[in-house]
């Protein structure tokens, strides 16, 4: 089977496909670091419905998440804006889990996510 990649540095990829399956990198607010949850948590899935798009999939076909907060107090926040994103009709696996430290103080939510290629 091939591999694709995505927006690939030496470091690594922001998006992996292999067979029929997508892998992102943890994506983090890079366009709203230093905001409020709710923007990070927007500007985030914004950024994973284009890798996924990128990568031949999209939200209705996420297998599984995992969200990193700095702080589960922002839990009901963070969901406001998911819940509004996600495809009710084919929610993926989640895991939610507090991080008291992301990659800099200027991002307070983290998202992975695992899709099938349509």
């Amino acid at each position: 089977m091939s591999i694709t990649r995505h927006e690939s540095n030496n470091r690594m990829s922001q998006a992996v496909v292999h067979g029929d399956t997508v892998y992102l990198a943890g994506q983090v607010a890079q366009n709203a670091p230093g905001g409020s949850v709710t923007d990070q948590t927007k500007d985030i899935l914004s950024a994973i419905e284009n890798l996924l798009s990128a990568s031949g999939s999209d939200k209705a076909h996420i297998l599984s998440a995992t969200i990193w907060l700095t702080s589960m107090d922002d839990f009901a926040q963070m969901n406001a804006v998911w819940d509004a994103w996600v495809d009710t009709a084919n929610p993926p696996a989640r895991a939610c889990v507090e991080s008291p430290r992301l990659a800099t103080n200027d991002f307070q939510v983290e998202i992975m996510v695992t899709a099938a290629v349509k």
